[in-house]
């Protein structure tokens, strides 16, 4: 169903199997919020397992929501109280926006805010579609040599900015990062970024290791059917000792079990990627080896960080979008992300501008 341009189409899922594409109002903005026209959208795992399975844990869709969180878009419309921002700006969003003033965002750790909207997490629509408003003080002005789909990168860059920051990567860490999907990889990148001497990567694809290579990787270790103790001595094999750090980007259980077995005692174990609620660990070995185990939940503060390391060129982002599709064939687009093809397939929502 082809929509004409002024209308706005958006990517909707109904319930688990039901994703459409379907024209929506144009939303007005409010006082301090912006109206955007939407260029790229990065697919998330997230969003594909809305659509298959209707839900992520506690967050069930009950009524149809817009899904998209990885944005870049263009201001058309400001509100009446933002100052910062004027039609024709090119802007990152962050997708976290806090409802009220808490102890959380007095804290500066506004992500753990429990009334924060999010988008494309029930009940809150996401972006992936031509119009959308978002509050201004989350949408960050990109510089003339920031991409839309660099911008449209730093949410999922910010996830690593935020557990590397968590986990304490520093001058001369050596670390594991344990899986090669789109996280694993913007954790190489920071890791080495920040200083990491060595960083280790392990997947079962060969093709994911190969692109963790491109984007920095030292090492990579394909794994098969090691046992959590065989994939620890492995890491501590090619790195020559056992890492201080290892960020788990995986969230499966023998993963997290050869993280901790992994880390070198008085080290720290960062868990990002998110599986079963419970999991079988080897907790005490943990214990009285003293590595911490930490926990992320999205990040905060990372949008300023990231637009400067892109702007500088410190990070080099571009090697992760392998597709690229027109709002028109998201279906098909979501398809490709499903079957696990390439590593970031970007939606380009500008009819008029399909550049990246």
């Amino acid at each position: 169903a082809m929509a004409a341009p002024g209308q706005n189409v958006a990517v909707v899922v109904h319930r688990a199997g039901d994703l459409r594409l379907e024209a929506r109002p144009i939303p007005e903005p409010g006082p301090n919020e912006v109206l955007l026209r939407m260029h790229s959208v990065g697919i998330c795992g997230s969003d594909v397992h809305y659509w298959q399975h209707g839900r992520i844990g506690d967050f069930v869709v009950k009524d149809p929501m817009v899904l998209g969180h990885e944005a870049s878009g263009t201001v058309v419309k400001v509100g009446s109280g933002v100052t910062h921002l004027k039609p024709g700006d090119r802007v990152a969003i962050e997708p976290g926006v806090p409802r009220e003033m808490d102890e959380f965002c007095k804290a500066g750790r506004y992500n753990l805010s429990p009334t924060i909207f999010f988008c494309a997490t029930p009940p809150d629509d996401g972006n992936l579609c031509r119009y959308y408003k978002h509050s201004a003080s989350y949408c960050y002005k990109l510089p003339d040599n920031v991409t839309f789909e660099e911008g449209a990168l730093i949410e999922p860059l910010s996830v690593g900015i935020h557990a590397c920051k968590r986990a304490g990567v520093t001058l001369g860490s050596r670390v594991f990062v344990s899986g090669s999907g789109p996280i694993g990889l913007v954790n190489v990148i920071v890791a080495k970024m920040m200083g990491a001497a060595l960083v280790v990567v392990t997947d079962l694809s060969a093709s994911r290791l190969q692109k963790a290579k491109e984007v920095g990787a030292d090492f990579t270790i394909q794994v098969k059917n090691e046992t959590p103790q065989e994939v620890a001595s492995k890491v501590e094999s090619v790195l020559g000792c056992m890492p201080e750090i290892t960020v788990e980007c995986t969230g499966v259980e023998a993963c997290v079990q050869a993280g901790i077995y992994a880390t070198r005692s008085g080290g720290t174990l960062v868990l990002v990627g998110l599986g079963a609620e419970m999991l079988t660990v080897p907790i005490v070995n943990a214990a009285v080896r003293e590595v911490d185990i930490r926990g992320i939940f999205r990040y905060c503060n990372t949008w300023p960080v990231a637009i400067a390391l892109l702007a500088s060129k410190k990070i080099n982002v571009k090697p992760l979008v392998t597709h690229r599709f027109p709002l028109e064939k998201a279906l098909e687009a979501f398809e490709t992300t499903k079957r696990g093809e390439g590593v970031k397939v970007m939606l380009k929502c500008d009819p008029t501008d399909q550049n990246p």
